[in-house]
């Protein structure tokens, strides 16, 4: 295989001076000739770009990467107390893959964060909830209110009490006649007849006058009552939607965001203990076993999504890159599975450079159409670009 990767970059390299060789004679020749000419007049030789054929191949090597890859590490320094994978195993996205001995601590701390928060919430929604039950039931007793409200013929009552306040008004009179004849015969015996009869007649206007004033009572209870009903109801009601509508910024914001800071926080801490999956995939390798010592540099678990494959180019030069497009199909040969013949399709192109032994390189991404299982993460690849077509 190395022989292979090295015949491919001393073919680039030979195919590069071959067209460097052919200038620089054109250029000579041109020169000769030039002078040849003698007395004629000469013109300075515009310099001749290099330039790969109108249509021509470009090869390039590349490196085979998973569409998704990383490697994991812890955040602090500590013991390894347990690791839950081993390579090959499929984990879920917030699955914890490893964890210190001194996580415990900082467990504890979400766990309790956790219940503090949610009990919160709980208590918060709960408290919403009866709020706006209290707003439906408060909506509820003023339409029913405003409808009793609405049968109240408001007129013919007051029409009915401007006639008995009239009426009273004649009873107060003749209450006020009859006590002005018991007036005459109070002195006299109690059993005297027209003493007798001029009181028997004050006690009957003045309970005529009682039952007239009882009667405006009434009537004006036919109308004030389901007023004052209705009023309250609405007073109630608004009071209700006030209440309710407070909740919905809630009457724990304070304390709800405070809780929710000190759960992001205890989240934070245990993340410095704990490696989780970041996203679903393969665990690729496994490099730290129980007991051991570890810090932020020790790589400890490298994971991957396999589902996909993407190719990154190592070696396209400058003169090559300007013949490439995004979208272009690429033709891929894995150095180890000469057998296998892939496509690719050119998902993008750097515009920043990188230099190697005099050569401006560019990285070409390319993905993968298919897949194989006897692909691996890190493989080497010929990447085949059909230019110029």
């Amino acid at each position: 295989m190395n022989n292979k990767i090295e015949n491919r970059k001393s073919s680039k390299k030979v195919s590069m001076k071959k067209n460097i060789s052919l200038v620089l004679a054109l250029f000579v020749l041109s020169v000769l000739i030039l002078s040849a000419c003698g007395t004629q007049t000469t013109e300075t030789p515009s310099a001749v770009e290099t330039a790969l054929p109108a249509s021509s191949e470009v090869i390039a090597e590349g490196r085979l990467e998973p569409v998704r890859g990383t490697n994991l590490t812890f955040l602090v320094r500590g013991v390894v107390e347990e690791v839950l994978v081993k390579p090959g195993s499929a984990v879920s996205e917030g699955d914890v893959l490893a964890r210190l001995a001194n996580a415990g601590a900082a467990e504890a701390q979400l766990l309790q964060a956790q219940n503090a928060y949610d009990l919160l919430l709980r208590n918060e929604t709960g408290d919403r909830a009866k709020l706006w039950e209290a707003y439906m039931k408060a909506q509820v007793a003023r339409a029913n209110a405003e409808k009793e409200w609405e049968k109240v013929d408001v007129t013919a009552i007051e029409d009915r009490i401007d006639e008995i306040d009239s009426d009273i008004e004649d009873l107060k009179s003749t209450l006020q006649d009859a006590q002005d004849e018991f007036d005459k015969y109070q002195n006299l015996d109690k059993d005297n007849s027209k003493r007798k009869t001029a009181e028997d007649d004050l006690e009957k206007a003045q309970e005529d006058l009682n039952a007239k004033i009882r009667e405006r009572e009434e009537e004006v209870r036919k109308r004030d009552e389901p007023r004052s009903v209705y009023e309250a109801a609405l007073s109630i009601e608004a009071e209700a939607k006030h209440q309710y509508e407070i909740s919905l910024d809630g009457p724990n914001a304070d304390q709800l965001a405070l809780a929710s800071a000190n759960l992001d926080a205890a989240k934070d801490a245990l993340a410095n203990f704990v490696i989780t999956a970041p996203f679903s995939g393969v665990v690729a390798e496994v490099n730290v076993k129980p007991g051991e010592q570890v810090g932020t540099e020790t790589r400890a678990v490298s994971l991957a999504d396999f589902s996909g494959w993407t190719v990154e180019t190592t070696d396209i030069t400058e003169l090559e890159v300007v013949t490439l497009v995004v979208g272009q199909t690429v033709s891929i040969v894995p150095d180890a599975l000469p057998d296998l013949q892939l496509t690719g399709t050119v998902t993008e192109i750097s515009n920043a450079y990188t230099q190697s032994g005099g050569d401006i390189l560019y990285t070409v991404r390319i993905k993968v159409n298919e897949n194989d299982p006897g692909l691996k993460w890190g493989m080497t690849v010929e990447a085949i670009f059909r230019t110029g077509e």
